[in-house]
């Protein structure tokens, strides 16, 4: 038997009543038992100094009154949420909670959903602006190299009607005076701060030192640089006399190997064991590719020309390193522009007394190939300023990738169009050569950087069992839940 209540009068839950209940003894016979449970308070007396009390809306922390909310919720049905607090007894519940709860905004999930949403954009934006980089990378290293392809095959056709090695060389470095006027007219249209020529050129003058250049400068920074240039750029063309594109390419790539043994020595780098084995696979790239025709005729001279090529071009770049250090790409434009000046000014005289002494000799100026000297001069700037503007947009390292393609480029175009045909010991020279050049690109926390990831990798497998113990366990408490149990977390 229950005993009677009086009427519930509609105010808000403030706190903890005792409610008395009849239950079933465990005899079987039915008693009247008291017990405890959770009941509104009753209505308050009137406090002095305090207005009458009414029936508020909702209470202070904004939810609604407890007899105003004493119905399930529109569709029907409890939540699984206000069946669990139902049967704890939990401390301020009162039914419809969560309901109200997520029809008020708070941790709904239309709201979790549109910031979902809200998210997607960005996350598209930063996926887009990968894509991009990528396929801008891709985009450099493929025209890098079909630049140097081009420019390689195009000398090798210019010598069936024009040769003159050096002639070729001082009119193709003269286009490098066009270096800074391009950098220029990039500038102005995507700098913002508008700059003069004057200002921008006096600005990149600082490679050359705090005071700008100088005419003393101008004569001691450049001329050794202008006088590698000029010769790294001869003996490439004097070796494609002698050998097919593709050997000479090869052989070129060996000054990677090159610029690490200088640097070593010079610069006192940091020895690598790795960069040691490189650079043995491209000396023994070398003795393979003159060994394949045998150690006399041309194709020594050849090799000869296109190792001392490599070898110039390795020093040209450790004495910048030295001297220069590393520049932007505007001092990049400013100084290549001032070899050409240099090359015009003081290297033209050269040309003149090869003509003079029948060495390199040309009959009149319009009966010059014009077409073939200005294709293999712009690709040759062009391939310029792609290495130079490639590391400003990409990595360094996708640079020397692109001209490592031009071998297998220009081994294809000798293959189609000059049905070249190679032999085994200069495919496998190429390929040892190849090899060591890529293996002189890694970085020199490669061994680190390579143990970390294999822990790594060896610690999420190591992890996965685990995962799907707990993502189990997940869904057995999930299910408990929903068929009414609740558990209670251990500490």
């Amino acid at each position: 038997m229950v005993s009677a209540e009086p009427p519930r009068p509609a105010l808000c839950l403030t706190g903890p009543a005792m409610v008395s209940t009849a239950s079933t003894g465990a005899s079987g016979r039915d008693a009247e038992v008291e017990s405890f449970g959770l009941q509104p308070l009753k209505t308050a007396t009137h406090l002095p100094g305090k207005g009458s009390p009414s029936r508020p809306e909702k209470e202070p922390g904004g939810r609604p009154c407890f007899g105003e909310v004493d119905k399930p919720p529109t569709n029907g049905v409890l939540t699984i949420e206000d069946r669990i607090l139902r049967i704890t007894g939990y401390y301020g519940y009162y039914p419809g909670y969560s309901s109200h709860k997520r029809e008020d905004g708070s941790d709904s999930p239309a709201e979790t959903a549109g910031s979902q949403a809200g998210r997607a954009p960005s996350h598209c934006q930063s996926c887009a602006c990968t894509a991009l980089r990528v396929l801008g990378s891709l985009l450099v290293v493929l025209s890098i190299s079909s630049s140097w392809v081009g420019t390689t095959q195009v000398m090798k056709l210019t010598f069936q009607s024009f040769s003159c090695p050096f002639f070729m060389t001082w009119f193709s470095t003269n286009w490098n005076i066009l270096f800074f006027p391009i950098y220029y007219s990039g500038h102005l249209v995507t700098g913002s701060p508008k700059q003069t020529p004057i200002q921008k050129f006096r600005e990149c003058s600082r490679i050359f030192g705090e005071d700008g250049l100088t005419l003393k400068l101008f004569v001691k920074r450049t001329a050794p640089f202008s006088i590698l240039w000029t010769l790294t750029n001869y003996l490439y063309l004097l070796a494609l006399r002698k050998l097919s594109a593709t050997d000479v390419s090869a052989l070129y790539c060996c000054h990677k190997a090159f610029v690490f043994l200088l640097s070593w020595i010079v610069l006192k780098d940091r020895f690598m064991g790795i960069r040691i084995v490189a650079a043995i696979m491209a000396i023994t790239g070398i003795v393979m590719m003159a060994y394949a025709d045998g150690f006399h005729g041309d194709s020594i001279i050849g090799v000869a020309l296109a190792v001392g090529s490599a070898s110039t071009s390795a020093l040209y770049k450790v004495l910048f390193k030295m001297f220069q250090g590393s520049a932007n790409l505007g001092e990049a434009a400013h100084f290549f522009s001032t070899l050409g000046f240099f090359n015009l000014i003081f290297i033209s005289c050269i040309p003149l007394i090869l003509f003079f002494t029948k060495v390199e000799h040309w009959g009149s100026f319009s009966a010059l190939p014009w077409g073939y000297l200005c294709g293999a001069a712009g690709l040759w700037l062009v391939f310029n300023i792609l290495v130079n503007v490639g590391v400003v947009l990409t990595y360094p390292i996708l640079i020397s990738i692109g001209t490592l393609l031009s071998v297998p480029g220009n081994a294809a175009v000798d293959v189609l169009k000059h049905e070249v045909i190679f032999s085994v010991v200069r495919l496998a020279a190429s390929f040892i050569i190849c090899l060591g050049f890529l293996l002189l690109l890694l970085p020199e926390e490669w061994d680190s950087m390579t143990l970390r990831f294999l822990s790594t990798f060896a610690e999420k497998k190591g992890e996965e069992p685990g995962g799907e113990l707990s993502e189990s366990s997940v869904h057995t408490r999930s299910r408990s839940r929903a068929n009414g149990a609740v558990s209670i977390p251990l500490a």
